[in-house]
C-alpha cells in the first residue's frame, strides 16, 4: 500500500477539486481529508458517515468559587493573563486567553481549579461512491490539529490494511504548519498543486523546502494553467531547476466550478473534457510513480 498525499502552498489552488477529481479514477483506495482545520472533500464525495469519534484537544481550566479564597496566587502566576476578578471580587478564568498549561490548577493551595479537556472535535470513518473516506470537523480555535491530522491517518492506514487497499489519497492542508507537517510524516509521495500565481509560488517555494527536508519524492500540477502563461512557465521553469517533475497542466475552466456546485468530481460531470482525459493521465503517472 502506497500513501499519496496533495498539497498547496495556499489555499485556493484546486487541490480539493483534482483531490476528487482523482477519486472518482482511482480503484482501491482509501481516501483521507486532512484539512481538519477547514475540511471540505465530504462536499463532493457526499459521505455515509459509518463511525463518530471524538477528538480530546486542549485543557481549559475554571474556578470553584465555593473553595477559592482568592489569595491571587493563580493571578501573579499567569502567563496570559487569562485570570481576572469580577466586581465582587471573585476570579474568574477566560476562556479565550486560557492556554491549558494548568500551572494555576497545579499552585492553588485550596485546590480549587480544576482542568478539562476540549471535546468539541469529531473525526468519521465514512463510505462514499469511491470509497472509504476518513475525515474530521475541528471546532474554530480549536488546538492540536497535528495530532488529529495523525490519528485519521492513522485509521486510514488500518482500513486500508483491512481491505486490501492499494493506496491511501491524502487531501491535505495548505501552508507549511502542523497540519502539513503531520500530513508529510511517514508519506511515499507528495503531489503538489500550484496555481500560476505569484503568491502560490512563493508559497511552494516554502513547502518544496519543507517537503525536501523529509526526503520524500515529489511531483507537482500546475492547475488553472491559462490564467496566467507567463507565470505557468516561470513556475514551469522553478520546478525544472529543483527537479520536480510536472505532471500535468490543467487548463482554468468553469466547468469544474459547475461540478462542484452539483457535488461532482469533473470526470462525473463531464467525462469526455479535455481536463478529465488530463486527470485520468495524472493517475496514472502516480501510479507508475509509486
Amino acid at each position: 500500500m502506497k500513501e499519496i498525499t496533495i498539497l498547496s502552498g495556499k489555499g485556493g489552488t484546486g487541490k480539493t477539486s483534482i483531490t476528487a477529481a482523482l477519486a472518482s479514477v482511482a480503484k482501491n483506495t482509501v481516501f483521507c481529508d486532512n484539512d481538519v482545520d477547514a475540511s471540505d472533500l465530504h462536499l463532493i464525495l457526499k459521505p455515509e458517515i459509518l463511525e463518530r469519534n471524538t477528538f480530546h484537544s486542549g485543557w481549559k481550566a475554571t474556578i470553584n468559587n465555593q473553595k477559592c479564597t482568592a489569595c491571587d496566587l493563580c493571578t501573579d502566576y499567569c502567563r496570559f493573563d487569562a485570570i481576572r476578578k469580577t466586581k465582587t471580587g471573585s476570579l474568574y478564568i477566560d476562556p479565550f486567553k486560557c492556554e491549558g498549561c494548568r500551572l494555576c490548577e497545579r499552585i492553588c493551595p485550596e485546590k480549587a481549579i480544576s482542568s478539562l479537556r476540549n471535546d468539541n472535535n469529531v473525526w468519521y470513518v465514512s463510505s462514499t461512491r469511491f470509497g472509504h473516506l476518513v475525515h474530521a470537523r475541528m471546532a474554530p480555535g480549536e488546538e492540536n490539529s497535528g495530532k488529529l491530522v495523525t490519528a485519521i491517518r492513522k485509521r486510514a492506514r488500518v482500513i486500508a490494511s483491512e481491505t486490501g487497499a492499494d493506496f491511501i489519497l491524502n487531501d491535505g492542508p495548505p501552508g507549511i504548519g502542523c497540519p502539513t507537517i503531520s500530513s508529510l510524516t511517514g508519506t511515499n509521495f507528495v503531489l503538489l498543486v500550484i496555481e500560476p500565481s505569484r503568491s502560490a509560488l512563493h508559497d511552494a517555494a516554502r513547502l518544496t523546502e519543507l517537503v525536501s527536508s523529509f526526503s520524500i519524492s515529489s511531483g507537482a500540477v500546475i492547475n488553472k494553467y491559462t490564467i496566467n502563461e507567463t507565470l505557468a512557465l516561470e513556475t514551469e521553469k522553478y520546478l525544472r531547476i529543483n527537479n520536480i517533475p510536472l505532471l500535468a497542466r490543467i487548463p482554468f475552466d468553469k466547468s469544474i466550478v459547475e461540478a462542484m456546485i452539483q457535488g461532482k468530481s469533473i470526470i462525473e460531470f463531464n467525462p469526455g473534457s479535455g481536463i478529465a482525459g488530463s486527470i485520468e493521465k495524472l493517475w496514472k503517472k502516480l501510479i507508475s510513480l509509486n
